[in-house]
């Protein structure tokens, strides 16, 4: 966890925005890492751990206040197709937190002096599945096996202290019905992220109706959007802040397509920091970028909402 000096996320986020940062994945592939396995940027948690700080410290220089870890693909299930039992599949959960712990240490040894927080990302059912299905939602089980299925990695990630749990790139308001479930009684605060397209789930949900299942749940911090076009945030974010009173947190992707088959992404990106004072106008409080959104971005986000004057604090 963080120091006793340092205030939790809750309260930064009470008392203004705060920076998150890029993808995972591309500035992993960007340092020359193969990603085109299952296991996505899980599969370094085993193989090239040092490649994962790297890349949270990346990003914490970049201006960054969260690392989201590299646990979005990180499962049981997934780690046991590579034939790692459970114990070593716990471990690799759990050191994902530890490699942003350790990328925080090394960035304020080298400088940075602002408070540093870390997420613990849990991905939907379908990033296990690896078919993008975390795309499409309704994968044929109920809100009961869904949470039975996320508890477990849960509780590992709980255990080895984030300072909250990313609930993130959720495509289906039942499956977030199944999360909220799974981590009732875990001691650690929750932000709760939809994909989207559009005004709905990718799933096909009113985002009204999906933020609602939130609103008065006590361990999300915050409600929002991510791994969505950048063109459909700033409407999310008035629909979350409005429904659930709660901070929203979103980071969109670049705007370009994941093609499942080829295992990469098309068209071109539509992402730009400017954007980031209208999502902050809108109620946005965690503000960064998803897949393709690298350091650079993330910079000219940070320098954009720390030149301007912070909403929450007016």
């Amino acid at each position: 966890m963080t120091s006793d000096t340092t205030p939790t996320l809750a309260e930064a986020l009470a008392a203004g925005t705060v920076v998150l940062d890029g993808g995972m994945s591309n500035q992993l592939a960007s340092a020359g890492h193969d990603l085109s396995d299952t296991l996505w940027s899980a599969r370094l948690l085993a193989e090239r751990p040092e490649a994962v700080t790297e890349a949270h410290l990346a990003y914490f220089e970049a201006g960054a206040d969260v690392a989201i870890t590299a646990s979005y693909q990180a499962t049981f299930e997934g780690f046991a197709r590579r034939g790692f039992g459970h114990d070593r599949a716990a471990g690799l959960i759990a050191l994902s937190v530890g490699l942003a712990r350790e990328a925080a240490t090394r960035a304020r040894a080298k400088g940075v002096t602002r408070p540093l927080w870390v997420a613990a990302s849990v991905g939907p059912y379908g990033a296990m599945l690896a078919d993008g299905s975390e795309y499409r939602g309704r994968y044929g089980l109920s809100v009961a096996e869904l949470a039975d299925f996320h508890r477990p990695r849960l509780e590992v990630l709980a255990a080895a202290g984030p300072d909250v749990l990313a609930l993130e790139t959720v495509p289906d308001a039942e499956e977030a019905e199944a999360l909220l479930r799974a981590v009732r009684g875990l001691g650690v605060p929750a932000w709760l992220s939809y994909t989207v397209s559009g005004d709905r789930t990718r799933a096909g949900q009113p985002l009204q109706e999906a933020f609602a299942l939130a609103a008065d749940a006590d361990e999300v911090i915050a409600v929002g959007v991510n791994c969505c076009a950048p063109e459909d945030v700033e409407a999310a974010v008035e629909t979350a802040a409005r429904v659930t009173g709660k901070p929203v947190v979103v980071y969109p992707n670049s705007g370009e397509t994941w093609d499942a088959e080829a295992r990469a992404w098309d068209g071109r990106s539509t992402f730009s920091a400017t954007e980031v004072t209208r999502w902050r106008t809108a109620g946005a409080r965690l503000i960064g970028g998803c897949c393709r959104v690298g350091p650079e971005a993330i910079t000219s986000i940070a320098d954009t909402l720390r030149a301007g004057a912070d909403p929450a604090s007016d």
